[in-house]
């Protein structure tokens, strides 16, 4: 493993940061208070390849590795995250579980403009739906119900915060097919919105990443071809548990980008800010924050690495994009909450941004699997 980044790798990352500055951060808090889904933003990182970033250029992509894609994630959600929640459901769930696991037919009609970001011009992107109001992340307990018809599923059931819910033309459906098979009787569907029978619901009112669209999507007697099931049957399961491993390199990039964030207005702040007669970065108070949360993000930063490295070398990324998510996201959340007393009262305030990351940390200890659930997944791999 190289500590080094290479020349691409560097470049994608400066066009992932000027990006953020120059088109994430203008009305970044006007968006948060509106909760205005970053469309326009979204179709400019369409526009840069960052939609379908690690998908082969044979299926509209960009051919990118997974380090180029942790680099962008960071940068971008050191801005704004819900721009980059956005981002990571399209490539880590969407566009990859599509490449991985799709048939020819389903790629050319459904991966090439999912990663291209857009179709005849307007935004193009994917949902991922497994949550549901009982199962939470438990893809053994789905009660979304998709019946054998023979040449065509009948599907019926709901599935709850699904990001990209309103903003997704296509949906990846994890739903039961076979109750008496357990895990074995689920499989996995594309679904597209515009079919009858598919209901959005109202889009839910959240502490954080609140331009991200979350919403409640219902299917009733929703007809979905054969043609349109992801694997064979009962592949539902293994589809759901392999594409979410990818997820939590997203969600951990995610969490180490919003550190990040917060780690440098706080640095920034510290060097402006007087008390007793100096800048408060000369404080020792002051400092040891700052040396903690440098080397907190710098820890999260090599897990992530890591976990994306071990993924390019087609190695098992199981426990590492686990360690990733957990250490990532509690990185997140410390940092986050230190900045806003290093900042003070001004913390507490829009205009200065670190209460936003603050708020926007918290769900990346809850999505993709709680940071419970990976310390379970962490247990079972060192205790084999």
């Amino acid at each position: 493993m190289q500590f080094q980044l290479t020349e691409e790798h560097l470049m994608i990352q400066k066009a992932a940061r000027d990006f953020a500055q120059n088109e994430c951060l203008p009305g970044v808090i006007e968006r948060d208070e509106h909760q205005k889904f970053p469309r326009e933003q979204i179709l400019k990182l369409a526009e840069l390849g960052f939609m379908g970033m690690m998908v082969s250029p044979d299926y509209g992509g960009a051919g990118m590795d997974t380090i180029s894609y942790v680099l962008a994630m960071e940068e971008v959600s050191k801005i704004d995250a819900s721009v980059s929640v956005a981002m990571s459901v399209n490539n880590s769930l969407v566009c990859w579980g599509l490449e991985k696991f799709g048939s020819e037919e389903q790629k050319q009609k459904y991966l090439v403009p999912l990663a291209q970001g857009r179709k005849n011009g307007e935004l193009h992107i994917g949902a991922f739906l497994l949550s549901e109001p009982e199962a939470g992340s438990d893809a053994t307990s789905q009660r979304t119900y998709a019946e054998d018809k023979g040449d065509h599923y009948i599907l019926n059931g709901t599935k709850n915060w699904i990001t990209n819910g309103s903003s997704a033309s296509t949906y990846l459906v994890m739903a039961q097919s076979d109750i008496a098979k357990g895990s074995k009787g689920i499989n996995a569907f594309i679904v597209e919105k515009s079919w009858p029978g598919v209901a959005v619901g109202a889009k839910e009112n959240k502490l954080g990443i609140r331009g991200s669209d979350t919403h409640t999507i219902t299917f009733t007697d929703v007809k979905v071809p054969k043609e349109n099931r992801l694997g064979g049957d009962g592949f539902g399961f293994t589809f759901a548990m392999k594409t979410l491993a990818g997820g939590r390199i997203g969600i951990a990039s995610q969490a180490l980008g919003i550190a990040s964030g917060a780690y440098e207005l706080a640095l920034k702040y510290s060097k402006e800010r007087k008390a007793f007669g100096k800048e408060i970065m000369h404080h020792q108070a002051i400092q040891f924050k700052l040396a903690d949360m440098a080397t907190r993000i710098e820890c999260a930063r090599l897990l992530c690495l890591k976990s994306a490295w071990e993924k390019d070398q087609h190695l098992d990324y199981t426990l590492s994009s686990s360690m990733a998510k957990v250490f990532a996201s509690e990185t997140a959340m410390w940092v986050a909450t230190e900045a806003v007393q290093v900042h003070g009262g001004y913390g507490f305030v829009k205009e200065y941004h670190v209460e936003r990351l603050m708020r926007d940390a918290k769900i990346t200890q809850i999505y993709e699997g709680t940071s419970e659930v990976q310390r379970i997944v962490i247990s079972r791999s060192i205790l084999k």
